[in-house]
């Protein structure tokens, strides 16, 4: 088995997929991201969280070029850096950012790379919201007879 170039798109993604998020990406970034910082409700908990918007802006760029283009260069823990902050994210909070979130990728890419990298949004903020608020209830124990 040989590993796919990532230039060569995964099965189903539009062609020119790869070079368009890879040279669309940091304008999306900053575009996005200053209005989250905007935002009355995103800024404030996004501003308490980082300290370099310069170093976080380039991280976020690995994120999202290993998510979507399966680079791996990003080397972090997302779900552990948004544990920390599962006060002060309530799940609105991500119906908030996926519409800013949407708003942009739909003014900055193509049609097609805007709805992979939309759902892909969609399926990270899914997960996300769900490991910061979702909990069973504890199993009752039964007592052995």
């Amino acid at each position: 088995m040989t590993a796919r170039s990532i230039r060569e798109p995964a099965p189903g993604l539009p062609p020119g997929f790869a070079d368009e998020v890879e040279a669309r990406l940091p304008a999306l970034l900053e575009r996005f991201y200053g209005e989250v910082r905007r935002d009355s409700d995103l800024g404030p908990v996004f501003e308490d969280a980082i300290q370099d918007w310069d170093h976080h802006l380039g991280v976020l760029a690995d994120f999202w070029s290993s998510v979507m283009l399966t680079t791996g260069r990003y080397k972090g823990d997302p779900m552990a850096v948004h544990l920390r902050h599962a006060a002060r994210i309530p799940s609105a909070l991500f119906d908030r950012w996926l519409a800013i979130w949407t708003r942009a990728t739909d003014e900055m890419m193509s049609p097609a790379v805007a709805a992979v990298m939309q759902a892909k949004a969609s399926r990270i903020a899914c997960s996300l919201d769900a490991a910061l608020h979702f909990r069973l209830p504890k199993a009752e124990t039964v007592p052995a007879s």
